[in-house]
């Protein structure tokens, strides 16, 4: 009875402090999705770009930002890239921001081909998870043949616009991000049992584990304890022996550095990359699912492997028992 009139007591308190605190609404969504158009564009393209990134969106609203070398110089260079004022942006983006559904990417092709080269549609999410976007829908495409830097770029300026300014050094750790799984997708791209979806989803798995075990950023974790994590989901996802041990440390690092710029303190960040990952695994289902299945069979083989060894090692040791009451 005294436990049950103090739960009632700590019920009341609970309640009072909710009805005295003010109620605060919240309107995550914009009033327009925003197309970033890359200044290098000719007018044709311009106009061609918007209408691509508007009918792959669904909308005829959106408001227009120009991107030009200024804003690549604004955003990028702060995390090691070397533009200049003068440098162009042809890669364009259109930013749709919601109110649920995680971080969505779609690269649109431009007249029927893909000129986006070097960073992929799971790249973009995981850089805009790690730089604090949460809840959007992005759409990326370029009317020429370009790496897509100006469309991230992009995306940045378009949350500036409204005003949603986001951390600087979240930014800063986004785009050492991107360089970084980049760069290992472009070294193992040709290797059997390697896809970029494995590294995205391993990424996003490790930022979700790190937010869980440090509380959502309230606990530093050590590089030691990332580097666990990042095995764990190097393995989960097939990639032992497939990321050699410079790039394992390469991914450590960008975590660091993810967790230093303090995108773990974020308090959606946990759902966002549990979202991010369940979304990458649902997009390659069947990959993931023969995955699955030979971690299964794997695990399977372990646990039978072990109760092998222990019943070879039990009549070994009755072996040498008798043999000493011989002797």
């Amino acid at each position: 009875m005294k436990k049950f009139m103090k739960w009632l007591g700590l019920a009341v308190a609970g309640l009072a402090l909710l009805t005295a605190a003010p109620h605060v609404v919240r309107a995550d969504t914009w009033s327009q999705p925003v197309a970033t158009i890359g200044s290098s564009l000719t007018a044709d393209q311009k106009s061609g770009t918007l209408s691509t990134l508007q009918n792959a969106a669904g909308v005829n609203n959106a408001s227009q930002l120009t991107v030009n070398g200024a804003t690549l110089v604004k955003y990028l260079n702060p995390s090691g890239s070397t533009f200049t004022e003068s440098s162009g942006v042809w890669s364009s983006a259109l930013v749709q921001k919601t109110d649920n559904g995680g971080i969505n990417v779609k690269i649109v092709p431009y007249n029927g081909t893909n000129n986006i080269t070097t960073i992929t549609a799971d790249q973009y999410r995981n850089a805009a998870l790690t730089a604090g976007v949460s809840n959007a829908n992005l759409y990326i495409t370029s009317a020429v043949r370009i790496d897509g830097s100006g469309a991230l770029a992009g995306v940045y300026a378009a949350f500036a616009q409204n005003g949603e300014n986001l951390n600087n050094q979240q930014i800063n750790a986004a785009q050492q991000e991107v360089n970084t799984l980049s760069s290992i997708t472009q070294a193992n791209k040709d290797k059997d049992g390697y896809s970029d979806k494995q590294l995205n989803n391993a990424v996003a798995g490790a930022k979700q584990q790190m937010a869980s075990q440090s509380n959502n950023g309230q606990q530093t974790l050590s590089q030691n304890q990332i580097g666990n994590i990042v095995d764990s989901q190097l393995k989960k996802n097939n990639l032992t022996t497939i990321i050699n041990n410079n790039q394992r440390q390469l991914i450590i690092n960008l975590l660091v550095n993810v967790q230093k710029a303090g995108s773990l303190k974020n308090n959606d960040f946990k759902a966002q990359a549990g979202k991010l990952a369940d979304s990458i695994q649902n997009s390659a289902k069947g990959l993931f699912d023969k995955l699955n299945k030979s971690l299964n069979t794997e695990e399977n083989r372990n646990f039978l492997q072990k109760i092998w060894d222990g019943i070879v090692s039990f009549f070994n040791g009755i072996a040498q028992w008798i043999q000493s009451l011989i002797k």
